[in-house]
């Protein structure tokens, strides 16, 4: 597509140069008279360079650094009462305005294993910590 692109610009570019009008060459390339003095003035311009096209922004992304360093702030404090160790669900709840599957993405692309994180102090004693079950024998 980009090779086509190119040859459409280059023909409009020399046809001009043949002193065709702005109409016949639209017609003759296949492209509404607006596009042909487009390229015309951009190559009268800046040349070859004015052939290529100009950058274009892309989305703005909705998560910045800024938030990543949140989630890394939060997994620096305990999980909420009742829960052994942080979930993607409860880090993106607790954030309020993150959605989980960023959360999980951002887990992932920075090799945190939540899993692994478990604390080695954690207790089924029922005495050492309110939330906590005893296990059953």
């Amino acid at each position: 597509m980009t090779l086509q692109r190119d040859l459409k610009r280059a023909r409009i570019v020399l046809l001009a140069a043949d002193g065709r009008s702005t109409r016949s060459i639209a017609k003759e390339v296949g492209v509404q008279p607006r596009i042909v003095s487009l390229w015309r003035h951009r190559y009268a311009d800046h040349g070859l360079e004015g052939l290529q096209d100009k950058p274009r922004p892309g989305k703005q992304p909705i998560y910045t650094k800024v938030t990543d360093k949140r989630i890394l702030k939060l997994l620096d404090k305990p999980a909420p009462q009742g829960f052994a160790r942080w979930t993607g669900p409860l880090l993106a709840e607790a954030l309020g305005d993150v959605d989980v599957q960023y959360v999980w993405r951002f887990l992932r692309s920075h090799k945190i294993d939540l899993a692994a994180r478990k604390s080695w102090c954690e207790s089924t004693d029922p005495k050492l910590h309110g939330t906590a079950r005893a296990p059953t024998i």
